[in-house]
């Protein structure tokens, strides 16, 4: 974790940290939940021998490329629920 991205969130409101954290939440739902079908799709196609060569190193690179992404929007996460001491609770996704 960084002091900037501490410090910053530090700044905040308790009430706007919260909606931050919500949102990043739902938001690391939605990488997980795309990096799961592009992992299965990954996976089926190397399991089907008609699949090219570039075809499989092509998913093989968008799944690493989303493993960054989600790992960075993790720390982004965990900076904002630290700054706010606690994890909010989310209801899951098409529920009020």
């Amino acid at each position: 974790m960084n002091d900037v991205g501490s410090s910053r969130h530090s700044l905040m409101e308790e009430s706007e940290l919260e909606v931050l954290a919500v949102a990043a939440i739902r938001e690391h739902r939605h990488l997980i939940a795309a990096d799961e079908a592009v992992y299965e799709e990954w996976t089926r196609a190397s399991a089907d021998p008609s699949v090219s060569a570039a075809v499989l190193k092509s998913l093989q690179d968008e799944y690493v490329a989303r493993q960054k992404k989600s790992e960075a929007q993790q720390e982004l996460l965990s900076e904002i629920i630290d700054a706010l001491g606690y994890v909010p609770k989310v209801a899951p996704d098409g529920e009020a």
